[in-house]
């Protein structure tokens, strides 16, 4: 654990909102022009890898996830019973390695099962093929910490009911200590890991960023995103006032960003609740002077370190 990371124990907090909607939550910090629908989730993430085969194996293996489609260069991967791909991956052959906190863009993407006992089942799986998994409470939600085989940030979490989420001086606290095993190994009961189950989404991603003003100007003065918590270090924003449906940190320092031959995440994707709120969103940025192009009913945008994101309209 890095000196950064292990000050997050102490937990991550952020200043009461000032809006004036009262249904906001108390620790929010609202976008100040522009604001993301409260209903605004996460999509698919598109990956780069360097052999096909080999990572669909571990995402269905390890993960659970259920290949939905397959060629030569490609595949899109999903929970059971659901035709959602949750991940899809693409073959760029020889593409190097993602190193530890070495490059800005993808930290990790978190898959959020629906239940905790769901969590609990994954957890047995995990120790019954003996795969490594770090693990930490972060009090709003119980997280395992997971790389593929091109080094790839995975987390698979579980979060507590959003009344449980803790307050301190009327902040959000997210903590940092070690999961309750037993208690979470209790709740699976024998129940038998099959793969991710209906329900399953991606919860969150998180980002390697350059600097945090930047990123703060970007994700939540311009596209808004309401601050849910930060650190000196890291910066977390949602829509409706979710715990965070991005992270963002300058734990990898002065790292360059990826290049078109490396293993690394090439588009997260935000779902807006219909097409309005889409072109609104991207006119929010090109308001601001970033580049937006549209794709057919989609919209393309990237961050300030080149880390690109579609902008979609909810099926």
């Amino acid at each position: 654990m890095t000196g950064k990371q292990e000050s997050a124990r102490k937990g991550v907090n952020v200043e009461v909102s000032a809006g004036s909607n009262e249904s906001d939550a108390a620790y929010i910090t609202r976008a100040p022009g522009y604001r993301l629908p409260a209903a605004t989730r996460l999509g698919t993430v598109r990956l780069q890898v360097a052999e096909l085969q080999r990572s669909v194996d571990y995402y269905h293996g390890v993960l659970g996830l259920r290949v939905l489609e397959q060629n030569e260069r490609s595949a899109r991967l999903g929970p059971i019973g659901e035709d959602i791909a949750l991940v899809e991956l693409t073959e760029r052959a020889g593409a190097s390695p993602h190193p530890y906190n070495g490059r800005l863009g993808l930290y990790h993407f978190a898959i959020l099962l629906p239940s905790r006992a769901a969590l609990g089942s994954f957890v047995a799986h995990l120790a019954e093929i003996n795969a490594y998994a770090g693990q930490a409470d972060h009090a709003v939600s119980e997280a395992f910490y997971l790389r593929d085989p091109d080094g790839l940030g995975i987390e698979v979490y579980a979060d507590r009911p959003r009344s449980q989420w803790p307050m301190a001086n009327g902040k959000l606290a997210m903590g940092l200590d070690p999961v309750d095993m037993q208690s979470l190994l209790r709740e699976a009961s024998d129940t038998k890991w099959a793969g991710m189950p209906a329900g399953t989404r991606i919860g969150h991603v998180h980002l390697h960023v350059g600097t945090l003003p930047e990123a703060e100007k970007f994700f939540h003065k311009t596209l808004g995103l309401d601050v849910t918590a930060d650190m000196p270090s890291a910066l977390f924003m949602s829509a409706g006032g979710y715990h965070h449906h991005l992270g963002t940190n300058t734990w990898a320092g002065n790292a360059p960003s990826p290049k078109e031959t490396d293993a690394r995440l090439i588009e997260w994707t935000l779902v807006l609740p219909a097409p309005d709120d889409a072109s609104a969103a991207a006119e929010a940025l090109k308001g601001s002077g970033y580049s937006v192009k549209r794709d057919g009913e989609d919209w393309l945008a990237a961050d300030p370190w080149g880390t690109s994101f579609r902008i979609i309209a909810e099926p």
